[in-house]
């Protein structure tokens, strides 16, 4: 498995992604484009997950493709910025036609920012808008980090992101994975230099400081966010319940059925527990979308699969650590960066 030539989801031939946020709202949206409708399916193993239009993922649902998938910031709010993305495809005329009527389809996940030093005295829902223009700024080239859905992130320590990471197969297959990182857990080790995902880093992509020669890691279960936001809400008992989630795509272009699909999003979240801990808490909501542009077919699938899915896993990993290593400093931030560590150089 060698990463891709951006190193991101889009290597996957036909994907496109376009980012949306506002700097004071510290929120924003990202959405997952293709030129034609996507196979797709989804697995939560969070225990507070925000969503929209995932039921009809299921294996044995009828609607056989899907037109975007969104991932954003704004909890509840935030679903509506999949109805600016239906805006933008019906727009486009694309869309599951029933006759002369035209839906798009597009399923959504949101992660909980709303408590993290931006400006929320909003009157009208801003994240329409935002799935509008995250869809207008769709491309092949898109930013990670503080950026689209990732804006606002945190982790247990440091500053979320937005993280992308693709991996090309010896058989060709491309894999790539999209993340919003905003953990109830930890990304990075106690002193938060090194991150869980080192294992499995390639060419320094997030810093190249290695693995964590400490034993007994993961008994520490500090939490720097959970402690800004009982401030910044002036309680002192602000439950830890639903103020987390990682949420994620993972692509491909092999040709998968909904229910191959479905089997690469429960493995791809391997990759969430081995870059975060905890993972899959009872506040968070983590969810990982598994998408087909069914480009590539396969003589034999099902030998493939297994190798699709520990790539997804991969490839999930270290798109939430590239996230956090490339999270940028803002002003009324609530937790500080992994660039603004001292001990993060090599």
């Amino acid at each position: 498995m060698k990463p891709g030539p951006k190193n991101l989801i889009t290597d996957v031939p036909g994907l496109l992604v376009g980012n949306a946020q506002d700097e004071a709202l510290k929120s924003g949206t990202t959405v997952l484009l293709s030129a034609e409708p996507l196979v797709a399916s989804v697995h939560v193993m969070g225990g507070a997950p925000g969503s929209r239009e995932t039921d009809l993922l299921a294996p044995d649902k009828s609607v056989a493709k899907i037109d975007a998938l969104v991932l954003s910031g704004g909890s509840a709010f935030g679903l509506d910025a999949c109805s600016g993305v239906v805006d933008g495809l019906r727009a486009q005329g694309r869309g599951f036609a029933l006759g002369p009527a035209i839906i798009p389809l597009v399923p959504g996940a949101i992660l909980f920012d709303l408590l993290n030093g931006g400006d929320k005295d909003w009157q009208n829902n801003p994240y329409r808008a935002l799935g509008r223009a995250a869809f207008e700024t769709a491309s092949t080239d898109f930013a990670i980090g503080s950026h689209g859905a990732g804006t606002g992130a945190l982790t247990a320590m440091l500053k979320g992101g937005l993280g992308s990471a693709s991996f090309v197969l010896d058989s060709g297959v491309t894999v790539g994975a999209l993340v919003a990182a905003n953990p109830m857990g930890s990304v990075t080790t106690p002193g938060d230099r090194h991150f869980w995902a080192a294992p499995f880093e390639v060419d320094g992509e997030f810093g190249g400081a290695g693995p964590d020669s400490a034993a007994g890691l993961g008994r520490r279960l500090d939490s720097r966010k959970m402690q800004a936001m009982r401030d910044l809400a002036a309680a002192g008992s602000l439950p830890d319940e639903r103020g987390n989630t990682t949420i994620a795509i993972v692509a491909t272009d092999a040709a998968l059925s909904k229910a191959q699909c479905q089997r690469i999003a429960t493995a791809a979240h391997d990759g969430i527990g081995r870059a975060t801990v905890p993972a899959h808490a009872p506040g968070d909501g983590d969810l990982v979308f598994a998408a087909s542009t069914g480009a590539r077919s396969l003589s034999n699938i099902e030998a493939e699969l297994g190798n699709i899915g520990h790539a997804a896993a991969l490839c999930l990993s270290r798109g939430i650590a590239r996230a956090i290593y490339s999270a940028t400093p803002k002003e009324k931030d609530l937790l500080p960066c992994w660039s603004e560590n001292p001990h993060s150089s090599t």
